[in-house]
């Protein structure tokens, strides 16, 4: 009917221009607070790879350090490259770039999941997908500060958005189609070896493609599909091309990136003990379990309960074969996506630490199938008039406001949220690593240095400030700045400052710095002057 028709195309229109007003927002919020995160584990190596890899390329590889520099070149180097060449031209200091950069390619991550969305589904299912993705910590907080994983997520992201077009094309994608699947395939390869997970579920959904129309049209099937690859060559040529722009290291010898999976599939640290469950466990023998709780206890609610409803309508629609094909081989691939990496990582079950910032990477998936059922009930509810879509809408607003609260009251630190399941943070604090990077040594050092200045504090003449440090300390020298000299050695230490790990002693010395949100301390700074020379360490950090 005509005014139906016309109803739902006011709704795609309103949806489409709430997803435009939404990214606008997350871009503005981003460009107010950037500067509010701090640096973590890895920030200050990620930065010395980054600058190394421009030299690279300025000396025509004679200035050849970036391909052996630790362990790093077996990642790929986009972000650190991209983060060190803006540093040059954008007034800010090379670490806010960083987090200004990682903030930018997460924006692309939630295009992209908006994009996504709303091929599979509609606009109304994109724009909810962009919506719980943009309201869920776990993302959000990540794609400020980690330098590996957050951007890896955006190109997985970019990716799974190429082979959905390409299997919904099929047999004759189109050139922009092969181009952004190609653009994905060098992105994702080219930030870490581990997006090769993505080949076994576009594989499966082409396999579905394949396999279906044979039953109806016989050796046909093999031609399109023969069509269908040979049209998409190029886009792994593309990938290939990129993939050694943004990790050289990769095509120095055909055989790396296999060495890079080979290398990553073993444990190649000494372990370490995190805490999970309230206990210790050396992170080689976490439980098999450790994927899907952190998943039911970081997500939030309303993306965990969309995600599973979405994730069992696309099983009925498989079965049933409700949907086109094309259409049907791309959910598959979707809901792989979501599965696959964790079902495999619980199978060979690796070393499990860090939460789950290696698997930001399921997040966006996660969102869209979560969106793909909000259109759905959307969908139902307008059979039934617009005191059901505003109920519907309703459910969805209450759902997100919950992260979101929790996003403001932890900011900077949205990347350690827990939900309500866990009891938030406060219930999590005892049981799971919180702020296992030690980015809130930014807020204890600008609460030290404010201390000193308001009391004009001066270091005993002829040498700086000493600060014994529990954390990452490289991070901490960043932060604290040249008027200060980091060390472990906390007998010859002025202060100590330490993150609120269970590794780091609770000190019997005056606090004079503290950082807290929702009751739960990230940081501390102590007064040692004039004390006792107290031990810092409960046990080695991880």
């Amino acid at each position: 009917m005509p005014g139906a028709r016309s109803a739902e195309n006011l709704a795609d229109r309103v949806a489409d221009a709430l997803a435009i007003a939404v990214l606008l927002t997350v871009a503005l919020v981003a460009a107010v607070t950037f500067r509010d995160y701090g640096l973590g584990w890895d920030d200050y190596t990620h930065s010395q790879y980054g600058d190394l890899l421009l030299k690279l390329y300025a000396s025509g590889f004679a200035d050849a350090r970036a391909l052996s520099f630790v362990n790093l070149y077996k990642y790929g180097g986009g972000f650190d490259m991209a983060a060190a060449l803006a540093a040059k031209v954008l007034p800010f200091d090379l670490f806010e770039t960083r987090r200004l950069i990682g903030a930018a390619i997460g924006i692309v991550g939630l295009f992209a999941t908006w994009r996504l969305g709303r091929r599979l589904g509609g606009p109304v299912a994109g724009c909810a997908a962009l919506i719980l993705l943009a309201a869920c910590p776990l993302f959000y907080g990540h794609m400020f500060i980690n330098p590996k994983d957050a951007p890896f997520a955006t190109a997985m992201a970019v990716l799974l958005l190429g082979i959905a077009r390409a299997l919904d094309e099929y047999p004759k994608p189109s050139v922009r189609t092969v181009a952004l699947l190609g653009l994905g395939l060098g992105l994702a390869f080219g930030s870490r070896v581990l997006a090769a997970v993505a080949a076994p579920y576009a594989l499966a959904a082409l396999v579905l493609i394949v396999a279906t129309e044979w039953k109806n049209i016989g050796w046909n099937a093999a031609q399109r599909a023969t069509q269908f690859i040979w049209i998409m060559l190029p886009a792994l040529a593309l990938g290939y091309l990129i993939m050694g722009l943004l990790w050289p290291w990769s095509i120095v010898s055909p055989l790396n990136p296999l060495d890079a999976a080979e290398y990553f599939d073993k444990f190649f640290e000494k372990p370490w003990k995190e805490l999970f469950h309230g206990k210790l466990i050396s992170v080689p023998d976490m439980p098999i379990s450790y994927l899907p709780q952190l998943f039911a206890l970081k997500l939030p609610i309303i993306m965990l309960v969309l995600a599973l409803i979405g994730l069992a309508g696309i099983v009925l629609i498989l079965i049933r074969g409700q949907r086109p094909l094309n259409r049907r081989a791309a959910m598959l691939a979707l809901a792989l996506a979501v599965l696959l990496p964790v079902v495999l990582a619980m199978i060979s079950h690796p070393a499990f630490y860090n939460g789950l910032r290696h698997f930001v990477f399921i997040v966006p998936p996660v969102a869209v199938a979560g969106g793909l059922a909000f259109g759905f009930l959307f969908d139902r509810a307008r059979v039934y008039g617009a005191a059901q879509i505003a109920t519907v809408c309703a459910v969805l607003l209450a759902g997100i406001s919950l992260p979101l609260v929790e996003m403001v009251r932890l900011h900077p630190y949205q990347y350690v949220s827990f939900n309500a399941f866990a009891g938030g943070v406060r219930g999590a604090q005892h049981n799971f690593m919180l702020d296992y990077w030690g980015v809130a040594f930014k807020q204890a050092a600008d609460e030290l240095r404010s201390r000193l200045a308001a009391g004009a504090d001066h270091p005993p003449k002829g040498r700086k400030w000493i600060v014994a440090i529990c954390g990452p300390q490289l991070a901490a020298q960043q932060v604290l700045g040249p008027e200060f000299e980091t060390t472990f050695n906390e007998k010859q230490a002025d202060f100590a400052m330490a993150v609120g790990a269970y590794y780091c002693e609770y000190l019997k010395a005056p606090i004079i710095a503290e950082i807290a949100r929702e009751g739960v301390t990230f940081a501390r700074v102590y007064d040692l002057r004039g004390g006792p020379t107290p031990k810092l360490l409960t046990e080695p950090p991880p």
